[in-house]
C-alpha cells in the first residue's frame, strides 16, 4: 500500500508560531491515527509566510512561481489537508484567504479537511464555524466536523491547562484519519507530475488554445 499524503497549510506570520505548533500538533495525531490503521503516511508541511509575495504576485499576474506552484500542487493531490489559520478582526487571516483564492476552485472537491485556528482569546472559537468552515463547504470539500481552536491560554504551563485541547487534538486527527481511510488512496496523484494537472494526452498548447477562446 503507498503511504498517504497529507498537507499541511499554516498561515502563522511570526516565526516561531503558535500557529504552526498546532498544525504540527494536529498532523502528528493524524500520523499516530494512521499508523494505528495500518497506513504509512507522508506529511508535506506548507508555511504561507514564506510564500506570502508569490501568493500576491501570483493574484496580480495569474501565474505561480515555481515554489507557490509545488505548494499548490502538494496541496490539491494529497489525501488529506489540514489547515490552521490565525485569527484577524474576527476570521481568517488575509495570507490565508489568498493562498485559498489562488486555488482552482474544484481542486479541494471531495478533500478531507481537518481547520484548525489560534487567537489570543476564546472570544474567536466560532471564527471555525462561522468563517472557515464555509469557506471549505464552498469549494466542496469535506471538513471533518470537529474543528481545533487553540486561544493563548491552552498553551499554559502545566499539564491540566493542555489537557483540553489534546483531546481536541485527537479528536479532529481520529475523524480526518477516519475520513482518508476511506478516501482512495491518491497513488498515482504525484505532486510533481504534470499530466496529474495537465490531464493526460492535454499539451500546453492546447490549454493556451483553450484559454484563448479557440
Amino acid at each position: 500500500m503507498s503511504a498517504r499524503r497529507i498537507a499541511v497549510v499554516s498561515a502563522g506570520l511570526s516565526n516561531p508560531s503558535s500557529t504552526r505548533m498546532l498544525a504540527d500538533r494536529l498532523a502528528a495525531a493524524t500520523q499516530r491515527e494512521l499508523a494505528e490503521r495500518g497506513q504509512e503516511v507522508r506529511i508535506d508541511t506548507i508555511e504561507l509566510r514564506d510564500l506570502a509575495h508569490d501568493v500576491v504576485n501570483n493574484l496580480l499576474t495569474g501565474f505561480a512561481p515555481p515554489a507557490l506552484e509545488t505548494a499548490i500542487n502538494t496541496v490539491v493531490s494529497a489525501d488529506g489537508l489540514i489547515v490552521v489559520t490565525p485569527i484577524f478582526s474576527t476570521s481568517y487571516s488575509g495570507l490565508f484567504k489568498s493562498f485559498i483564492d489562488i486555488l482552482d476552485p474544484d481542486a479541494l472537491t471531495g478533500m478531507p479537511v481537518l481547520i484548525g485556528a489560534n487567537a489570543g482569546t476564546a472570544r474567536h472559537s466560532l471564527a471555525i464555524d462561522y468563517a472557515i468552515r464555509p469557506l471549505f463547504t464552498y469549494l466542496h470539500a469535506e471538513p471533518v466536523s470537529t474543528g481545533v481552536f487553540a486561544a493563548s491560554s491552552d498553551w499554559g504551563a502545566g499539564p491540566d491547562d493542555v489537557a483540553p485541547l489534546a483531546a481536541r487534538i485527537e479528536r479532529g486527527a481520529k475523524e480526518l484519519a477516519e475520513a482518508i481511510a476511506r478516501r482512495q488512496p491518491s497513488a498515482s496523484q504525484d505532486p510533481f507530475d504534470p499530466n496529474h494537472y495537465l490531464g493526460e494526452g492535454r499539451s500546453f498548447g492546447h490549454l493556451l488554445g483553450g484559454l484563448a477562446g479557440e
